[in-house]
């Protein structure tokens, strides 16, 4: 089944002007009806929590209330449907996709694929001896830059109560891969139409933490991430993690608050996996988790009456 990656989180909010703000913020792209693009069309919709449309949660207290996931096809959209009405109920939606429930209890949707492609380069560094070097007089930053955009959605992680379970669902009827694990904790899964180290990481707790731990979406690099985030935190918003850079899955990554009842993230440089991969697995742990970590604090220049920490004299 080549599902290619995220399309679209659906989110229940009790304040939509405030969850307008924040991901405009962010650098989404408030394309109307509570739907905000990254650059790809690939989005996160706000509802109104009290609209009764509105999926069920998979537990008391978590806002996340569809994942929807793009297909490459038609024929793709139809062989999920075979697969899962072998043992649920799944339901076609105005808009054509497809919707039911996971093992876990997440409400899950499917749609022919509608990203935008675009064609605009990344961040390539200047390292001595490298082919791959900006050109000359091209900058490296611009710290009057506009609202800097992130690209696409990257991924999400879900706190579930058996991992293995929802593990076994997403493999063995979605077609999704494990490409790393943290042992006894749960892993990162692949599907089938991205080479992205992962889509999903399954965390397991216990069933009152059930939810979104968080999500994110990819940035150009990590200069780019880093100075959204800058100017994030300077907007107010409260950081949660980072930035750092992951041991699994390389990305860079920041997280913040938010008000989608979890954390969001921005991230940059994921690794890209094929099928010849194979997957590691660790224990979770600080060490494991980051390769390092980095802390923010207030701009700072060198002179005559500061110190080397930053801090005047």
């Amino acid at each position: 089944m080549n599902i290619i990656g995220l399309e679209t989180l659906v989110f229940a909010v009790d304040d939509l002007a405030n969850g307008a703000q924040y991901l405009r913020d962010y650098g989404l792209a408030d394309a109307g009806g509570g739907r905000f693009e990254a650059m790809d069309g690939t989005a996160i919709v706000i509802i109104d929590e009290k609209d009764p449309t509105l999926p069920a949660p998979p537990a008391p207290g978590c806002r996340l209330r569809r994942t929807v996931m793009g297909v490459a096809s038609r024929a793709d959209l139809d062989a999920i449907a075979a697969e899962l009405k072998r043992d649920r109920e799944v339901r076609e939606r105005p808009d054509g996709s497809i919707e039911s429930i996971d093992d876990e209890g997440f409400a899950i949707a499917f749609q022919v694929s509608m990203r935008r492609s675009f064609d605009r380069a990344g961040e390539i560094a200047n390292a001595p001896g490298s082919p791959f070097r900006r050109p000359a007089n091209q900058l490296g930053v611009d710290a009057d830059a506009p609202q800097i955009k992130p690209r696409t959605l990257s991924h999400v992680v879900y706190f579930v109560v058996d991992a293995a379970k929802a593990e076994a669902f997403y493999v063995e009827r979605l077609g999704f891969r494990c490409t790393d694990r943290f042992t006894g904790v749960g892993p990162f899964l692949q599907p089938a139409g991205t080479l992205d180290h992962h889509t999903h990481f399954f965390i397991e707790a216990p069933a009152f933490m059930k939810g979104c731990e968080h999500f994110t979406f990819h940035f150009a690099g990590p200069g780019e991430m880093l100075q959204n985030g800058w100017r994030f935190v300077a907007k107010g918003y409260q950081p949660f993690w980072g930035p750092g850079r992951h041991q699994l899955g390389s990305n860079w990554f920041w997280y913040f608050n938010s008000p989608f009842g979890c954390h969001m993230e921005m991230d940059a440089d994921m690794d890209l996996h094929d099928a010849t991969w194979t997957p590691r697995e660790m224990a979770m742990g600080a060490d494991n988790s980051q390769a390092f970590l980095l802390g923010y604090r207030k701009k700072w220049s060198p002179g005559p009456g500061t110190t080397g920490d930053g801090d005047y004299a």
